[in-house]
């Protein structure tokens, strides 16, 4: 729970600074000049609604510029940009639904329909990015919450924490110059980048109190191919690791090699 706990309140404190968006200052302005027309009779409240309905828009994509093609982010943070996509997509839906139903009746040309599948193939790919990096940041906390448990069981159960992972000393030492060569090598002998889920802090790891920097956490699992090639490249270059082979117990993600001393915690006030 206090996890959950830390995370949730890191969302909240970074709640969505939107307020300078240039489109949401304009969609609330329009707000607030048709509220007035509206009160005075001199408008329909349906042009009302039609407003704030662009507002919402607005501050859906001011926050979507803001993780989906920005900052890392918190699992809140992940999940409310997978939400705020959806409701841009069903938007444009409805928009497409509208216009087509002009069309069949013979309203409108064919052709009006062109602009509104365009926008709606955008938002279903703004959709399917906000999946994938929602998925990613999920992951990343899968692993850094291993790592938190690892660490405690290190002091509380050392023979449990061993049981679900390798530890190696190596040099102690680790550098991005040195990890810069694991990269390489693991691309020449596979044909493809490291994948990387976390390349020293993220949001996350600020989150759980972890400092993260200089460390790296690469998503293979240590017994496959991949993973065992590049624990004994590790190994061999005295380079410092931990492999984990399963997750915090009941969760569903977490296995994973982590370059690097093992994370810290941050001191009071980061």
């Amino acid at each position: 729970m206090r996890v959950l706990a830390g995370l949730t309140l890191v969302a909240a404190a970074c709640l969505y600074a939107q307020t300078d968006d240039p489109a949401v200052i304009q969609a609330k302005t329009e707000i607030e000049r048709l509220r007035k027309l509206v009160d005075a009779g001199a408008a329909p409240r349906l042009q009302l609604e039609k407003a704030e309905a662009a507002l919402g828009d607005a501050e859906d994509s001011a926050f979507l510029r803001k993780t989906l093609y920005g900052q890392d982010l918190t699992e809140s943070q992940a999940d409310d940009m997978v939400a705020a996509a959806a409701r841009r997509f069903e938007r444009r839906k409805k928009a497409y639904d509208d216009a087509k139903k002009l069309v069949d009746m013979g309203a409108a040309s064919s052709l009006s329909l062109d602009t509104y599948v365009q926008d709606m193939d955008m938002a279903r790919k703004e959709c399917d990015l906000a999946d994938a990096r929602a998925k990613l940041t999920h992951e990343i906390a899968g692993m850094a919450q291993t790592e938190e448990w690892f660490t405690v069981r290190m002091a509380t159960a050392p023979t449990e924490a061993h049981a679900i992972a390798e530890r190696f000393d190596g040099d102690g030492v680790f550098s991005m110059a040195t990890f810069s060569h694991v990269e390489s090598a693991f691309e020449d002998k596979f044909g493809r980048p490291l994948p990387v889920s976390a390349m020293g802090e993220t949001a996350v790891h600020r989150a759980l109190g972890f400092d993260h920097r200089g460390r790296v956490d690469v998503a293979l699992n240590p017994d496959a191919p991949e993973g065992a090639w590049l624990r004994a490249y590790l190994t061999a270059n005295r380079i410092p690791f931990f492999a984990f082979r399963q997750a915090v117990p009941g969760k569903a993600t977490g296995a994973h090699i982590h370059i690097g001393p093992m994370s810290t915690r941050l001191a009071n006030g980061g």
